[in-house]
């Protein structure tokens, strides 16, 4: 859900300009690197890459390949160390599934473009909801990055419940000054908030969210960092606890066009 929290009018010397045209500058920048997102979109090339994923209980190692039926992916090793040979054949006995139910993977895209339209349908909100203030220039990748600071913007009315969230997030957010794409997002909960991604819920004031996007080359960016310590309650009464950290990893275009199951036959014959 929370990549949905994703997205050079700047002026060195802040003193020259007033306030009020300060913030609009941000706010037009920030319109601009989601806009650019949101193209970029459209002519997304799809890519293989590595994810690691650690939470409370063990730490994961999956590799993921993209395909024009949605993604496909294999775990690789738990804990840093390669599977057992009984946890490989469980494994082998999943992709092989997979491959001979395409409802499967049917039922597995439609969730991502569900989840990939309400990701978008947030970023669109991201200029309206908060208010933006420039904070300096940073190092960032290869380039630098603006530095702006946000807090929720009075005025805004979130158009629903799953946007409710805004209402209560302040952070920063860093800009590729040369690309203008987004490439961290760092924020966290002032105050509890409610959502409604499927289900009700609420958000416990203090929890954090970072995320960080990276050009990975050609000028495709990508998620490769996700931190997320949050809590709070599903449907009002069962708790839920976030404590998550991702780093995604050894980016690879495959070709255009490519079919979940051509996918599987090369996710089978990697190796650990």
């Amino acid at each position: 859900m929370f990549a949905a929290l994703l997205s050079l009018a700047f002026a060195p010397v802040l003193s020259a300009q007033s306030e009020p045209s300060a913030a609009m500058d941000a706010t037009a920048l920030v319109r601009r690197a989601v806009q650019h997102r949101l193209d970029a979109e459209k002519n997304h090339p799809l890519i293989r890459y590595v994810v690691q994923r650690r939470d409370e209980r063990r730490v994961t190692t999956k590799e993921i390949i993209e395909t024009v039926d949605g993604d496909v992916a294999r775990l690789m090793e738990v804990d840093g160390k390669p599977l057992s040979a009984t946890a490989e054949r469980a494994e082998m006995d999943r992709l092989n599934a997979l491959a001979a139910h395409p409802e499967m993977q049917e039922r597995r895209q439609k969730s991502e473009q569900k989840d990939a339209e309400r990701v978008d349908r947030m970023l669109a909100l991201l200029p309206d909801a908060f208010l933006y203030r420039f904070e300096g220039m940073t190092a960032c990748g290869a380039g630098q990055c603006i530095r702006l600071s946000f807090t929720p913007n009075p005025k805004f009315t979130p158009p629903s419940l799953e946007s409710e969230l805004m209402r209560g997030v302040a952070g920063e957010v860093w800009i590729d000054e040369t690309q203008e794409r987004l490439a961290r997002l760092d924020c966290h909960f002032i105050a509890d908030v409610e959502f409604g991604f499927g289900i009700l819920g609420k958000l416990n004031k203090g929890g954090t969210v970072l995320l960080e996007q990276s050009d990975v080359g050609e000028h495709d960016w990508e998620l490769t960092g996700l931190t997320l310590h949050v809590t709070g309650k599903a449907l009002m009464l069962k708790s839920l606890s976030f404590q998550i950290q991702e780093k995604a990893s050894q980016f690879a275009p495959v070709a255009a066009g490519l079919k979940y199951r051509d996918a599987i036959q090369m996710l089978k014959q990697s190796g650990p």
